[in-house]
């Protein structure tokens, strides 16, 4: 069994990429992991990883290492929940990546409810202004809006969601309605700053027609929340989510505008990758925050 507990230890060594944060994860010193690892390195007559002061990075073998040794650890546990007939109280650590706003009020609470449910498992929730690579970080687990273009990654269906154009009745009483997205050039208009998105261009469709809108204003941010506050006080028409509006545009607090015009998608999945689609516990939580946010939204 020490190749399994070697095994272990160099994929969360790999997760972290650095040695203090995998000794504190096991509450060990640095020195001790890093004797480990020169003795499995020697054992296997190969070097996994290249070792600086601050950070370690996986070499070819280190690669081949992990990425076959961590599907040998899913079989493993699948196995023995198998054999113990446990499946229905799955166990083990999942590491989960979201972004701030949605993280912080969607996923955190599901997060708390599904522990409550299924004490047996662990979860390290990583909140991010943008996506994080799952394979490079070493996440199990990431929740992401709009399409999924990389094929090596699983997506699960979580929420519909569609972005929409909206802005406080204060602000249409005094500036008007926008009947055309051009007319958004003459309002003022919040701009999020985020991920490599072209900054103020706004991407339209209705049918076959296609209309990209480059827009400005007095207010940007690069935190959605700030721009939804911005327009609930009536100082522009901003672009967010179903998700954080609906329930703001039913209490008369937001207006929608160009409702005939679509936005890019802004579907709501779960991806991972391929390895880990027969993981019981990645399974299982991703079922449980599939219907958490459903019920949510209705």
């Amino acid at each position: 069994m020490d190749g399994f507990s070697d095994l272990n230890l160099f994929t969360l060594v790999a997760r972290h990429r650095n040695l203090a944060a995998a000794a504190r994860d096991l509450g060990v010193t640095p020195p001790s992991i890093s004797k480990r690892l020169a003795q499995l390195e020697r054992r296997l007559g190969v070097r996994l990883l290249n070792r600086t002061t601050r950070r370690v990075s996986l070499t070819p073998e280190g690669e081949l290492y992990l990425a076959n040794g961590s599907r040998i650890l899913d079989e493993l546990a699948e196995l023995e929940q198998l054999v113990t007939k446990s499946r229905a109280e799955p166990t083990g650590l999942l590491r989960v990546n979201a972004s701030f706003g949605f993280g912080r009020s969607r996923i955190t609470p599901a997060v708390s409810k599904f522990i409550e449910r299924y004490p047996a498992i662990k979860i390290q929730l990583h909140l991010s202004d943008r996506p994080v690579n799952l394979q490079e970080e070493g996440f199990d687990l990431g929740i992401r809006f709009g399409d999924v273009p990389d094929a090596r990654i699983n997506a699960r269906l979580l929420l519909r969601n569609r972005r929409i154009v909206c802005a406080s009745p204060e602000y249409v009483e005094k500036h008007g309605l926008p009947v055309t997205p051009h007319d958004l050039t003459r309002h003022a208009c919040l701009v999020l700053r985020e991920n490599e998105s072209a900054y103020g261009a706004w991407n339209f469709t209705r049918g076959k027609k296609a209309e990209t809108i480059k827009v400005d204003g007095p207010l940007s941010s690069n935190d959605g929340s700030a721009v939804l506050q911005w327009a609930l006080d009536g100082r522009g028409i901003a672009v967010r989510s179903q998700w954080e509006t609906e329930a703001l545009v039913q209490g008369g607090k937001l207006v929608v505008l160009l409702n005939d015009w679509a936005l890019p998608n802004a579907d709501i999945h779960a991806v991972y990758l391929e390895r880990h689609q027969l993981s019981a516990k990645l399974r299982t939580f991703v079922e449980f925050l599939g219907e958490e946010l459903r019920a949510g939204a209705g």
